[in-house]
């Protein structure tokens, strides 16, 4: 099936990469984007084989690897001890094992290179500083006059668009706050490593530190847990919520304490996730990305299931005979992973978080794992591929 102009509203990581993927596909894509100006928040991200293979053959993936950088391995580390457990190996080993390379950049850096393949693009048109609001099919052929005959809701985890689509996912507040900041390379005392990810685990508590080439820092979130959610949170927390936060990382290496005293203009951000429901009306609009199923951030994933779902739905609307088909099987699909994924953040969680004897056992396991066994088990993640 061919749709000769499709709306899309969000120009985020899932829109931008929706818009390629159907353009890809010979079908015209038009962006309606409430920001003014596209300022994307946070720091780094971590691009997964399972991502930038599609990143591949939307055309942006050479542009990406001549700024980001291909760690040497993911490394998993006692918060206590600052003892290495176990690591999973990347960089060459990743690109010959799952075929496609590890890689870790700005979120900046990935929404500008995006922008741009959309900017260049002639079947793409992009408007900003517009939202969209109420019924999308009738907003938008208000606004322009076009009955599109889909609508991807790609507008994030408070979306407007939910508001289109039946029994939609709702956003759900995790009881988890993400703090991060930047250090200077230059300034990074030696225990973190400049050439790999680094996941810190502790009581109830974790922390990821990576390399960021373009800004010459490291790219630090440090997730602590049970918080209450009557307590209100800004980017720029105060001093006693601040002091709270450090109180989440009692026990863990003196080192590691310091680092987080003494971070620099630090932002704060309670982690939202989404519950069950539906993805699409079952005639012209879709939800994808954050939209559908915004998740914890404990398997690295959200960007990645992002740039798969426009990949996918794209795919899916070529082959299908049918829209309501095309959306059924897209969501079909995708709960399916987006569950997969979900349930491995959820292990994840459980284990980088565990306290007292599941800890020990933890950390006895680790040690006892080689390394390719542990990558043996991201195949299933790392190794997908849209068909």
């Amino acid at each position: 099936m061919h749709l000769d102009r499709i709306a899309i509203v969000g120009a985020g990581m899932a829109g931008l990469a929706a818009a390629l993927s159907f353009s890809r596909l010979g079908m015209a894509c038009d962006i309606f984007e409430e920001a003014h100006d596209l300022v994307e928040v946070g720091a780094g991200l971590q691009m997964s084989p399972n991502a930038s293979a599609i990143l591949h053959e939307l055309g942006v993936l050479g542009d990406l690897e001549s700024i980001w950088t291909e760690p040497r391995e993911i490394g998993l580390v006692s918060a206590t001890s600052l003892k290495k457990l176990a690591f999973v190996p990347l960089g060459e080993f990743a690109r010959k094992r799952w075929n496609s390379p590890y890689g870790v950049l700005h979120r900046a850096t990935l929404q500008r290179v995006l922008l741009a393949a959309v900017e260049r693009n002639p079947l793409c048109t992009i408007r900003l500083g517009t939202p969209i609001r109420g019924n999308l099919p009738h907003s938008l052929r208000d606004l322009t006059g076009i009955s599109y005959p889909l609508v991807i809701g790609a507008d994030g985890v408070w979306s407007n668009a939910r508001s289109s689509v039946p029994d939609a996912p709702q956003p759900d507040f995790s009881r988890n706050i993400a703090w991060r900041f930047t250090i200077p390379l230059s300034e990074a005392p030696g225990w973190l490593e400049p050439d790999c990810v680094t996941a810190f685990m502790g009581p109830s508590t974790h922390l990821v530190a990576y390399p960021l080439k373009e800004t010459g820092a490291f790219n630090i979130v440090a997730i602590a847990s049970g918080i209450s959610p009557s307590a209100t949170w800004e980017a720029q927390a105060s001093e006693s919520q601040r002091g709270m936060l450090i109180k989440q990382f009692s026990g863990w290496h003196p080192e590691i304490i310091a680092l987080l005293s003494r971070s620099d203009r630090p932002t704060f951000w309670p982690l939202h996730e989404v519950t069950s429901g539906r993805w699409h009306n079952g005639r012209d609009v879709v939800l994808i990305g954050d939209a559908a199923h915004a998740m914890m951030p404990f398997s690295a994933q959200g960007a990645a299931m992002a740039i798969e779902d426009g990949f996918v739905l794209a795919n899916e609307v070529k082959k299908a005979g049918s829209l309501p088909a095309a959306l059924a099987s897209f969501e079909h699909q995708r709960t399916s992973r987006a569950s997969k994924v979900k349930a491995r953040g959820s292990f994840n969680r459980f284990a980088y978080h565990a306290r007292g004897p599941f800890r020990i056992g933890r950390d006895i396991v680790l040690s006892l794992r080689p390394p390719q066994s542990l990558a043996a088990d991201l195949d299933w993640l790392y190794g997908y591929r849209v068909s």
